[in-house]
């Protein structure tokens, strides 16, 4: 019993996570998680996030943008100097295509900016913002 019960709740998390494996999955995901409808995913919310600044893990002011370039059509840099490919789905369709990626890369990114993890309604919010971006 307690194996099937596993298994059941592996194969839906399994398909919960296929389905959010583009933008508009993610977003939809995320909508869910924060019990809104996906129509009331803010763009301008979601921007207003990745400009604002915050004092972050350094403890000197820095935004999202700091490290991924004002404009999310274009590469970024970390501290160190690596690149970071483009965030909006427009210039890199990589980019909101693995759960595992964006999971691990919200959770570090948020810690780092905001020294928390976004909410479920600040990362749909966010991803509502890029992927209307053209």
């Amino acid at each position: 019993m307690i194996k099937q019960i596993a298994w059941t709740g592996l194969l839906l998390l399994s398909a919960s996570a296929a389905a959010a494996d583009t933008p508009t999955g993610f977003m939809a995901h995320y909508a869910q998680q924060a019990r809104v409808a996906m129509t009331t995913l803010s763009p301008a919310r979601g921007e207003a996030l990745y400009r604002s600044e915050h004092p972050g893990r350094s403890g000197g002011a820095q935004s999202c943008a700091s490290c991924h370039s004002a404009n999310p059509k274009q590469a970024g840099q970390t501290r160190v100097g690596k690149r970071i490919e483009p965030l909006a789905p427009a210039a890199n369709p990589q980019r909101f295509s693995d759960t595992a990626k964006v999971e691990k890369w919200f959770r570090r990114n948020c810690m780092d900016v905001l020294l928390r993890e976004c909410s479920a309604q600040e990362k749909g919010d966010f991803i509502a913002w890029l992927n209307r971006i053209k």
